[in-house]
């Protein structure tokens, strides 16, 4: 038999049927995850968004928002919020990168296990940092009385005591794939330090900063354990707000009304940042 002839023998494969080889499917692999997120966090959510327009009166309203928004207490838990938040980020922003460029850059016994040791120290709980405090600078404490851990500078320091390492961490990440070969020309140039640090290493810890400074303040807006335990009377913040309208006051849509609003304020300045990253190409 011919080649032809054994070729027209194969009898031809209909046209409308063609073989397609197996792919993998990369959303099946993320319903488990979705329905998961969205059983423990999204419903929950909806659930406050939900109680934040059901007034005790009955019916759908908005009423809660607008006693909340027409409340003293809530713009002043607003601007301490706002002006905690800020003041932290700024504290931490600073404070984190000298210590940063020391333990990267200034050879000193020791440097190494302080790195590690700021990879366990985020793991420790905000409230943990706070009774450590107190104990040193509390009432009673080893250093001395000092009443200030009770006003809002008190709850300032904490919340820098604690937050640094969250700036700390991106920074010594960012250090370490930094070309030494930089810093040796710059320095065989006669260039100082100070300069070194504004020209060379500032430019290439600009992203690492921008990261660690967002989270620290979304995390400050949202900071709950230091504010209780620092036993600051004064001192009424958003997240606090939420638990006094739904533990003290029984107010559970007041409650969720502030929580919504927490909320916003979080996820907006999440977008903002992701905004202006992609703009400066971080």
């Amino acid at each position: 038999m011919t080649t032809d002839s054994a070729l027209r023998a194969v009898p031809a494969r209909p046209a409308g049927r063609k073989r397609s080889p197996r792919r993998w499917t990369p959303h099946l692999w993320a319903l488990p995850p979705v329905a998961l997120l969205a059983l423990f966090f999204l419903y929950p959510l909806a659930l406050v968004v939900r109680q934040s327009v059901r007034p005790d009166t009955g019916g759908t309203s908005l009423k809660p928002y607008a006693d909340v928004f027409a409340s003293e207490a809530f713009r002043h838990a607003l601007w301490t919020t706002v002006w905690l938040a800020l003041a932290a980020t700024a504290g931490c922003l600073v404070l984190g990168f000298l210590l940063a460029l020391v333990i990267a850059f200034v050879p000193f016994p020791g440097a190494k296990p302080v790195a590690r040791f700021i990879d366990v120290y985020l793991s420790f709980p905000s409230f943990l940092i706070t009774l450590a405090l107190l104990f040193l600078y509390g009432g009673t404490g080893v250093v001395g009385s000092f009443q200030f851990l009770t006003t809002p500078w008190g709850v300032l320091l904490a919340e820098v005591t604690y937050f640094t390492p969250f700036v700390m961490r991106p920074l010594l990440a960012a250090f370490a794939q930094l070309d030494t070969a930089q810093l040796e020309a710059a320095g065989s140039l006669g260039a100082r330090a100070p300069r070194i640090v504004r020209q060379v290493i500032l430019p290439e810890a600009l992203p690492a900063l921008a990261a660690g400074g967002s989270l620290v303040l979304v995390l400050c807006l949202n900071e709950f354990g230091i504010v209780l335990f620092t036993g600051a009377k004064g001192v009424t913040t958003l997240p606090t707000l939420v638990y006094g309208k739904a533990i003290l006051e029984s107010d559970y849509p007041g409650a969720c009304a502030v929580a919504v609003v927490n909320v916003l304020i979080s996820v907006g300045l999440y977008g903002l940042y992701r905004v202006v990253s992609r703009r400066a190409g971080a």
